[in-house]
């Protein structure tokens, strides 16, 4: 460490250059302090005077270093407490909205809504094939998306893995299958994105090696390029306040769509059948119809749905051949706004009439 004294030279220079010039003058011009009285007595104060400006010098050096440092952690800190909330809102992304770990992770189907199994979030495995969805091409695997580096994607850049969630092509350029939901991510806020992305680089990394897919029909049937926008750098999060067009963004985010929109056409009327082994079940028609949809429900009955999950006995159940795949355990994380908000949208959607028998034979 330098000591202070250096410092206080380099930090105060105009102060030394004036003492250095005042003993300049003592020295080189001892004439012009013969005459004066009492030459000891001068002699003495005027190296106090000198002293007391060392002094002066020396404590203004340490104060400005010591504000240098506080302002330098003042800045550190603030630059984590942002790293911290872009990481916080990834996590409420992740676990209770995008509600990445349903497909991500092992799911223990002998409870109700199938909770995920604590020690694999992230880690991929979850098979997908025609025996579980009707039409399914094949057999798909969700992948790994913990930061393990050999089997997950702990190599990839932020923007590889943006590229995949609204691009659906890989760190090694191979198009996903679009059960990964990028059609859907695609249209989402960049900030939203990234801080999924932050989120995710968190987690524990778990060595799970995933199958390769396998499809019967070309992956290029189902990629359609001209369906995705060439970059989300223009996506933008309505506001709250806008309790319809957030509601709606929050719909994307979590995508509805895709279990409760089987035919592309009726919006939400649901009606696609899953076939989970120990039990079958239909997805339910979501518009505001009043005879098969939710148009009756009131906005705390929807809430309810959710939030009977909150507590571990609203799913630490086996409800044998009435289970359903949706992640409710995952969705009951969500705010109260935000469901309120989904409500909201849910009720201005075109109701369509489509009666959904929830659980087949």
């Amino acid at each position: 460490m330098r000591h202070p004294t250096a410092i206080a030279f380099e930090t105060s220079p105009k102060i030394f250059g004036s003492i250095i010039f005042f003993l300049n003058i003592y020295v080189l011009f001892p004439p012009l302090l013969i005459n004066i009285k009492n030459n000891m007595q001068k002699t003495i104060a005027f190296f106090t005077v000198i002293f007391m400006v060392l002094v002066t010098a020396f404590f203004t050096a340490c104060n400005s270093n010591t504000s240098k440092s506080q302002a330098s952690a003042s800045e550190n800190s603030l630059k984590q407490d942002s790293i911290n909330k872009v990481i916080a809102r990834g996590k409420y992304l992740v676990l209770h909205v995008a509600v990445c770990f349903h497909c991500h992770s092992h799911r223990d189907f002998t409870k109700y809504a199938g909770p995920e199994i604590p020690g694999t979030e992230g880690g991929g495995g979850e098979k997908f094939d025609s025996i579980e969805l009707a039409g399914m091409p094949g057999t798909v695997y969700a992948a790994n998306i913990t930061p393990d580096s050999s089997t997950g994607i702990g190599t990839w850049t932020d923007k590889e893995i943006l590229r995949a969630i609204t691009q659906g092509i890989t760190k090694n350029g191979d198009t996903l299958f679009p059960i990964m939901p990028y059609y859907s991510f695609n249209r989402l806020a960049k900030s939203d994105l990234l801080s999924i992305i932050a989120y995710i680089r968190t987690l524990k990394p778990i060595k799970n090696q995933v199958p390769a897919r396998q499809l019967t029909t070309p992956i290029s049937k189902f990629y359609s390029q001209a369906a995705l926008l060439k970059s989300v750098d223009g996506n933008v999060r309505p506001p709250v306040s806008d309790k319809v067009k957030y509601g709606g963004y929050l719909v994307t985010m979590a995508g509805c769509n895709d279990c409760h929109t089987p035919d592309g056409k009726n919006m939400l009327a649901g009606g696609m059948k899953f076939n989970a082994g120990t039990f079958k079940v239909t997805s339910a028609n979501l518009t505001p119809d009043s005879s098969s949809g939710i148009g009756s429900w009131s906005e705390q009955a929807f809430l309810d749905k959710f939030i009977m999950c909150r507590s571990k006995q609203g799913y630490n159940y086996n409800p044998g051949k009435e289970n359903t795949l949706m992640p409710l355990v995952d969705f009951s994380g969500m705010t109260d706004g935000d469901l309120k908000a989904i409500y909201a949208y849910l009720r201005t959607i075109k109701p369509v009439k489509n009666n959904v028998v929830k659980f087949p034979n």
